[in-house]
């Protein structure tokens, strides 16, 4: 009789194979056995017989402000968010204060989150004017997901503005280097159409041609450079066609928000708690983002969880800072959107954790298969459940999702084998660890 430390039984699982009712076997963390195992005997059963059991949820975009900003969130908050939430592990971005930018500030990070991260973590290093020379020496620390780049300005310090540092940085690296596109000089020339006390002007202020301009920009400088490039939390149907002529070095990430919300009704009901970078847009965008989910063009959803107190999100717009939470609902937002027909299970499967694990090359992670981490997703598509701000485990403690019902819930988050939440409730605390690269390794 064959022995696990965990079976899961009779769930419908997401393999590569398809999606079909199969027993899985874990051994020390890692995948041991798909199959029919009705003999098979482990320390710990989990019954999974009318849910499906989905590769583990990456989100590749959250700011967990640690350091500097802990009181609106830190990397134990943020990160039990996450798991609570169904995902599995997290890249964390660099516009902290003091702003990961070196060596140093890496192994801050890696420090603090051993030990008080729940799920797997990794980190990008910013670049800044002053560092582009040790970036190709900082993208290859252990637990660093990469670059990011901000080509215009957003939340923090962290700006790359000028053409010639862009391409220096673009140059400074092999790893695909991950950007904030939206055109800084325009961004300045506007500034005055952010009207004071009306947050409906950000997308006006932030138009479609800010960010298309610096799309343009970073992908021509790309090819020029020969790097491969990673296009964050992208808004806009202007910038699609020039994304779908570079899919040979460049892949495209878009937010659940962004597929969800649509001004000017979100910024009318919400008011600044809509209030992000790039800005939610108009109807016609998101209608565009979906069909360039459909065609295939958009390659990873990234939630781009950015929390701020309730108390700050209150200023007087435009000093209202940029950003809301997202980590937590991504996975129920975006199983909504399967249940109302937009996307199919398996792509939503590709969005959450296969796409992730491809581009950015993740090792053990993104599939159900022999010998990779045992991690798991596991759902209840039928359940419906409304969001509410007392369910939010970040410590800003609200969600723009508010109120609203949502059908396909998880119930269960497994990372390398261990049980980390279950039934909305953490049961293994402070067990994340530093994701592994393949080029790396």
């Amino acid at each position: 009789m064959e022995s696990y430390d965990l079976l899961l039984r009779g769930g419908m699982c997401a393999t590569p194979n398809g999606i079909a009712q199969v027993d899985l076997g874990i051994r020390a963390g890692k995948i041991a056995a798909i199959g029919n195992l009705p003999v098979a005997a482990a320390a710990e059963v989990f019954d999974a017989k009318g849910l499906h059991v989905l590769p583990g949820v990456i989100d590749t975009q959250v700011h967990f402000r640690e350091p500097g900003n802990a009181h609106k969130e830190d990397l134990e908050t943020g990160s039990k968010a996450a798991v609570l939430g169904g995902v599995t592990a997290v890249f964390e971005m660099p516009n902290t204060n003091p702003p990961t930018t070196s060596r140093i500030a890496i192994e801050d990070k890696l420090s603090r989150a051993a030990g008080r991260m729940h799920c797997d973590h990794a980190f990008y290093v910013g670049a800044t004017p002053a560092n582009v020379g040790a970036l190709a020496a900082l993208e290859r620390l252990p637990g660093v997901c990469g670059v990011k780049a901000f080509l215009g300005s957003s939340t923090g310090t962290l700006l790359l503005e000028q053409e010639e540092a862009i391409l220096a940085a673009l140059k400074g690296g092999t790893r695909r280097l991950a950007v904030h596109s939206e055109n800084e000089e325009r961004l300045r020339e506007r500034k005055a159409l952010a009207v004071r006390g009306d947050v409906r002007t950000h997308p006006v202020w932030r138009d479609a041609e800010t960010a298309r301009r610096s799309t343009e920009r970073v992908l021509r400088l790309a090819r020029q450079a020969g790097r491969r490039l990673h296009v964050l939390h992208v808004t806009t149907a202007d910038e699609l066609p020039l994304l779908a002529a570079s899919r040979d070095f460049a892949t495209v990430e878009t937010t659940p928000q962004h597929l969800t919300l649509a001004a000017p009704e979100c910024y009318e009901r919400l008011g600044s708690l809509a209030q992000m970078n790039p800005p939610i847009r108009e109807a016609h965008h998101r209608a565009a983002l979906w069909q360039a989910v459909s065609d295939g063009l958009i390659d990873v959803i990234g939630s781009d969880h950015a929390p701020h107190t309730l108390e700050e999100k209150a200023k007087t717009y435009p000093e209202s800072p940029s950003g809301m939470t997202g980590v937590q609902t991504l996975v129920t937002l975006m199983l909504d959107h399967v249940a109302a027909g937009r996307l199919t299970l398996e792509r939503f499967v590709d969005l959450t954790s296969t796409g992730a694990a491809r581009i950015f090359g993740i090792a053990s992670k993104g599939r159900i298969t022999l010998g990779y981490d045992a991690d798991f997703t596991i759902v209840d598509l039928k359940r419906k459940q409304r969001i509410e701000n007392s369910w939010i485990a970040s410590r800003c403690g609200w969600t723009p999702f508010d109120g609203m019902e949502t059908t396909g819930w998880p119930v269960a988050t497994i990372i390398r084998g261990l049980s980390v939440m279950r039934d909305g409730a953490l049961v293994t605390a402070g067990e994340g660890k530093p994701l592994r690269f393949w080029e790396t390794l």
